[in-house]
């Protein structure tokens, strides 16, 4: 028991790293379970539709007794009889009936696991978007704590020069005022920080992360790749279009087996079995016989699922080319957004290398009772901002590369 506690405790406090957020989400985020499930019900009404080219096999039994006029002989007679009874029926040719019906089972089963494709993505994409923007979140709480110990810092300062005589009583309270207005600052960030853990829980099918830190992986630039090729990809790749091929297909069968419906179902019975006064029966009965069923009229009842048929393949086409449209839109939206997330981490790079050494030099002066509290505040406030625009460059580009994997259909 003590071996399994330290086990679990040790587990608690291994950082979750994005292959392990990954693995979590697929294993139980609900809506994935929710599409397997749909997926596995696909499954089953495709081979409900196979029902057509097997035999029908029964078996009945029934007894009944009664007392019947018969004018014939102008008298009643009681029957008391009981039968046993296996029969069977085969439909031996319906033009294209159970064919249709079974190929439209089997792209609405393709269909499905289309869907699961796309909600598998979807949950993907969630994921690496909640994980980046709670390590972005975790960076910005680091960030600002640093702001409020150098204003801190400054404020002590401040204060043993007033007590010195060396500086004004307003340097002290601008000073102050700096402080605090960092400590609010830091309180938003660990409040941002606390919604991106629930953000990312949510996005993993799981309720709290508890007290897990994050691993935060290897951040690497990646060659933006071209975007007539990302397109071309997309269009290849995208299960949603995937889906909706498939749905085109099986409204393509649904079609031909309704227009099956005007033509004649040939089938075939047989049975065997025992009848008499007794029971057990022990008199054997048989018979075969071959049906043939020509519908000629069935108040249009075909003649609508007719057109119901036509009018459902020709949405899921306008589907498809809306479709087609909105993943070249998307693809396009995120190739520009790698690169401008890109840009931007090259430039604040040099921001925040400037703004520290502005920073630098202002506290040292500050320090030395040269400088003022107006110069200090401004290069610490410069220097926040240009960290918070890195923090934020450098986690926008790694979203903008997971979306960009998800706008071309990547999991």
């Amino acid at each position: 028991m003590a071996a399994l506690f330290l086990t679990a405790h040790a587990h608690a406090e291994e950082p979750l790293s994005l292959d392990e957020a990954v693995a979590t989400a697929l294993k139980n985020h609900p809506q994935i379970l929710e599409a397997k499930a749909n997926l596995a019900g696909a499954d089953a009404r495709s081979g409900q539709a196979l029902v057509g080219y097997y035999p029908q096999v029964r078996i009945s039994s029934d007894w009944s007794k009664g007392r019947s006029y018969f004018p014939v002989k102008q008298s009643t007679l009681e029957s008391d009889v009981t039968t046993a009874t296996l029969s069977a029926s085969q439909t031996i040719y319906d033009f294209g009936r159970t064919a249709g019906a079974v190929e439209a089972g089997r792209w609405n089963r393709s269909a499905a696991s289309d869907a699961l494709a796309v909600t598998r993505q979807d949950v993907l994409f969630r994921v690496r978007n909640g994980f980046y923007l709670l390590l972005a979140a975790g960076k910005q709480v680091d960030a600002v704590n640093e702001t409020v110990l150098a204003r801190e810092a400054v404020f002590r300062q401040a204060q043993e020069f007033f007590k010195e005589g060396l500086k004004a009583k307003v340097d002290v309270a601008r000073a102050e005022a700096n402080f605090y207005a960092a400590k609010t600052s830091l309180i938003r960030a660990q409040n941002n920080r606390d919604l991106a853990k629930v953000e990312l829980a949510n996005a993993l099918g799981i309720a709290s992360l508890g007290e897990r830190k994050l691993a935060a992986p290897q951040v690497a630039t990646a060659e933006t790749p071209d975007l007539a090729a990302a397109q071309r990809d997309a269009l290849a790749n995208r299960p949603e279009l995937k889906r909706l091929g498939a749905l085109e297909n099986s409204a393509q069968a649904s079609l031909k087996t309704a227009k099956s419906g005007f033509l004649p179902v040939l089938s075939a019975t047989a049975s065997f079995g025992y009848a008499d006064r007794d029971l057990p029966p022990s008199s054997n009965v048989w018979g075969v016989g071959v049906n043939l069923t020509v519908p000629l009229f069935s108040g249009f009842a075909t003649v609508e699922q007719v057109k119901e048929a036509v009018a459902l393949r020709s949405a899921v086409a306008a589907q498809q080319e809306g479709e087609r449209l909105q993943v070249a839109k998307e693809v396009e939206a995120a190739w520009l957004g790698v690169k401008e997330a890109g840009a931007r981490m090259v430039s604040t790079g040099k921001e925040v290398a400037a703004a520290d050494e502005s920073k630098a030099l202002a506290e040292g002066r500050y320090q030395e009772g040269v400088g003022n509290i107006i110069e200090v505040t401004d290069a610490q406030s410069q220097a926040l901002e240009a960290r918070t625009a890195q923090i934020q460059a450098l986690y926008d580009y790694q979203i903008a590369l997971a979306r960009l994997d998800r706008a071309v259909g990547k999991d």
